[in-house]
């Protein structure tokens, strides 16, 4: 079944993570740096922990981690650890440590003592009563979470800062490293008004000799992780048109914070010929907002696939991708839901003529929405100003070699795998200097 005004629709959704591949002798990348007063005092204090299932110690990832009565948050990394600032008229605080599937925990920030501490989240699996949904029509529900999104979701210019994080993997090698801090200026669920971002302050670091005289980079920066909120965006996956191609069933029930949640799986229906997407839809059953979203995108058309993904490549070159996976998950504050973190996962493969090996790569984008508050002046941004979806981070490695680079802003503790590659970094920068 062909439908070429929808396909372009869905392209939307990964037009803004693409990748340039070309040779790094001809590659340019955009300029975005600015300084912090390093001179300013330590105002903050900081908390190290790791987030643990209580039976078998299995580290939580993107476990959400947030000072109470307050915007300031973070998420734990794929170690399960975390690293919060948090200011220090705050010291007397709590925060509140959550997870699907878990029940949610509340810690004192007096606990942590100075050394890292060890969270364990006990499971919440208490299945639904059958009664309380109709199996019959789950397609009836994303239908009603759509039309609710305006009573669900803040409704408020808000203007909130986040973490950014882009790694580009050869095989198990870190070729390319990019961080940044953002502001992101987000217009209500309900307006049609395109979320805009200003980067705050970046750093980027990456390892051509290691891509084989191959430079592949990513276009979109954090507007791609933003660009998936599915929510503000439903046009791009659940329109009332694209739902006609897709197969909704229930999976089984699950809670977040302590909350019962419908778990909705879909996937394309076989007459579908496009590539389109498979996951599961995570829906709180009282209010019936959606709260996360996990999918993918078929793969198996891989011509179709590369089309998507490919802005420039070598006529020598094929590319090809395996896999391509988002994660959103939304969190609440005072009744209504907002984006809170977003991830895409890629696979890539390049296979050259002429050569006899093939060139794999992994690509990882995340942001976390770190805090924010609600724009009452309605500022905005000068054009000037705003990150252009179109652009790609440019190298600014010497950010490594400052410990106190991010100051008092919060991000994503680096797993042990990034950190040896920060290290090595460092180790460059100081041969070179």
């Amino acid at each position: 079944m062909k439908n070429i005004l929808f396909y372009k629709k869905h392209q939307a959704l990964i037009l803004f993570v693409l990748l340039i591949i070309g040779y790094s002798t001809h590659m340019h990348s955009f300029t975005y740096y600015q300084d912090i007063d390093s001179q300013n005092s330590v105002n903050y204090n900081e908390y190290k922990g790791v987030a643990v299932d209580k039976e078998n110690n299995t580290p939580l990832i993107s476990a959400s981690i947030t000072v109470n009565e307050t915007n300031i948050s973070t998420v734990t990394n794929d170690e399960g650890e975390f690293l919060l600032k948090v200011p220090k008229n705050m010291a007397d605080g709590k925060i509140t440590i959550s997870h699907l599937g878990y029940v949610d925990k509340i810690v004192s920030l007096s606990e942590f003592k100075g050394q890292e501490l060890k969270i364990k989240l006990s499971l919440s699996v208490t299945e639904l009563s059958e009664v309380t949904i109709d199996p019959r029509d789950p397609k009836a529900l994303i239908r009603e979470v759509i039309k609710r999104k305006g009573v669900n979701y803040i409704n408020d210019n808000t203007i909130m800062t986040a973490f950014y994080r882009e790694t580009i993997k050869k095989r198990r090698t870190y070729v390319s490293l990019s961080e940044a801090v953002v502001d992101i200026y987000k217009n209500p669920y309900e307006s049609k008004k395109t979320d805009i971002i200003k980067l705050f302050k970046a750093r980027k670091s990456a390892d051509y000799k290691k891509l084989d005289t191959l430079t592949l980079k990513l276009q979109g920066g954090p507007t791609s992780t933003l660009y998936i909120d599915v929510m503000k965006n439903p046009e791009n996956i659940f329109t009332e048109e694209m739902l006609k191609f897709y197969d909704f069933s229930f999976d089984k029930s699950t809670k977040i914070n302590d909350r019962y949640i419908y778990v909705l799986k879909f996937k394309q229906l076989p007459s579908i010929e496009e590539p389109l997407y498979f996951g599961k839809l995570y829906i709180d059953a009282e209010t019936l907002a959606m709260t996360k979203a996990i999918f993918s995108l078929n793969t198996e058309n891989k011509e179709e696939v590369s089309k998507m993904f490919v802005r420039k490549k070598p006529n020598r070159a094929k590319v090809y991708f395996t896999e391509a996976t988002y994660n959103i998950d939304y969190r609440q504050k005072n009744g209504k839901w907002y984006y809170g973190y977003g991830r895409i996962d890629l696979a890539v493969k390049i296979n050259w003529k002429k050569k006899l090996f093939n060139s794999n790569y992994r690509l990882n984008v995340e942001m976390a929405i770190t805090d924010w508050k609600k724009n009452i002046d309605n500022e905005t941004l000068k054009p000037k100003d705003r990150l252009k979806s179109s652009v790609v981070i440019s190298d600014e490695a010497s950010g490594f070699s400052d410990p106190q680079f991010w100051g008092e802003y919060n991000v994503i503790e680096p797993e042990k795998s990034i950190e040896s590659a920060i290290k090595k970094i460092k180790k460059q920068l100081r041969k070179l200097n």
